[in-house]
């Protein structure tokens, strides 16, 4: 029963990854639509305050590229990188010279959990592509059709 399950499931990886890679790089995006913009939530972080403002440039420019599946490993790893210096730096404070609680939940923790979170989902990204359904599978299906 259980080899007929994975057989199955196996089918839907490749689409199933795009709805992943979609959804966390739509909600990456928004992050940094919100410290950008105050869109859809929250007011905008000033212009060049260091590092938010940085920060936010990073996750729309690299969340638009990973939601189309466009440069997707490069970019998830990347945003992975930016995630791990995230919690390091902000949340935990470890970087930053003033250590936080080392828990990443909220209610007591450093609240850093999303950005662990993020981090590794980009990094299963970068790991794994894109999926069938972004334009690094379409270039990938040209360039076969082209040879």
């Amino acid at each position: 029963m259980t080899r007929n399950l994975d057989a199955r499931l196996a089918s839907y990886s490749s689409p199933v990854l795009s709805a992943f890679r979609i959804v966390f790089g739509l909600l990456y995006t928004l992050h940094g639509t919100m410290k950008l913009f105050g869109w859809p939530l929250g007011p905008a972080v000033p212009s060049g305050t260091w590092p938010l403002w940085f920060a936010a440039i990073i996750e729309v420019v690299l969340g638009v590229l990973i939601t189309v599946g466009l440069f997707t490993r490069i970019a998830a790893f990347i945003a992975s990188g930016e995630m791990a210096v995230a919690y390091f730096w902000q949340h935990w404070g470890i970087l930053g010279g003033h250590p936080n609680n080392f828990w990443p939940f909220p209610n007591g923790g450093n609240g850093g959990e999303l950005a662990i979170l993020y981090c590794f989902a980009f990094l299963l990204l970068a790991t794994m592509g894109a999926g069938s359904v972004s334009v690094d599978g379409r270039r990938r299906r040209s360039v076969a059709v082209r040879r």
